[in-house]
């Protein structure tokens, strides 16, 4: 009995990675980051075609601390979802009408609802994958109310969403560095799984 428990063992965390692989690695090796470049390439269309001088209070800027992390592919991809979805909220206000371009907003809002749905394809539930209180999905939600507030306080000006289009370029950039670790370390961690005696 005891000499089969190794093999049984072995048995079940094959079928497991059979299980769980197509339902969570798959969908998100599998996204394509010159969508990112795409977006990236409509953010930059929107910039309005003559400056003003503008002189905004306390402007939010994307935080440090979320460029230097070390995550996990699981926790990149909660990562990228969150930040994502906080961009479409936050882009498909009616404030973005008035002073963005109809089409490239169009097309980046879609592009943004693409990648969301992909990535909650492969992340169902992402509420047990940060313990402790270095929790960058805690950081990026703070980050997001800021820029709601500092909107708030500009009156919605083209000054302010302005500031938020090139905030949004970096949270893009930020998307992408997040995607290509992801998809580097995905197949690193699969390895190291099947590999475990």
């Amino acid at each position: 009995k005891t000499a089969n428990s190794p093999c049984l063992r072995h048995s079940t965390l094959a079928l497991l990675l059979l299980i769980v692989a197509p339902a969570t690695s798959l969908p998100c090796h599998h996204l394509r980051t010159h969508d990112i470049g795409d977006a990236l390439q409509l953010l930059q269309d929107m910039a309005p075609s003559t400056t003003q001088p503008c002189d905004l209070r306390e402007p939010p800027f994307f935080p440090d601390t979320l460029l230097h992390n070390n995550l996990h592919p699981p926790q990149a991809a909660a990562t990228a979802l969150r930040i994502l979805q906080h961009l479409f909220h936050t882009l498909s206000a009616n404030g973005t009408r008035q002073h963005w371009p109809a089409r490239p907003r169009s097309h980046l809002l879609n592009k943004l609802q693409h990648h969301i749905h992909h990535l909650e394809q492969c992340l169902p539930d992402s509420a047990s994958l940060f313990k402790g209180p270095r929790n960058p999905l805690l950081t990026i939600n703070k980050y997001f109310r800021d820029i709601q507030l500092f909107l708030h306080a500009h009156n919605h000006s083209a000054c302010a969403w302005d500031h938020v289009r090139l905030e949004a370029l970096t949270c893009f950039q930020h998307v992408d560095r997040l995607i290509r670790q992801m998809k580097h370390r995905a197949p690193l961690a699969s390895n190291a799984k099947i590999k475990t005696p």
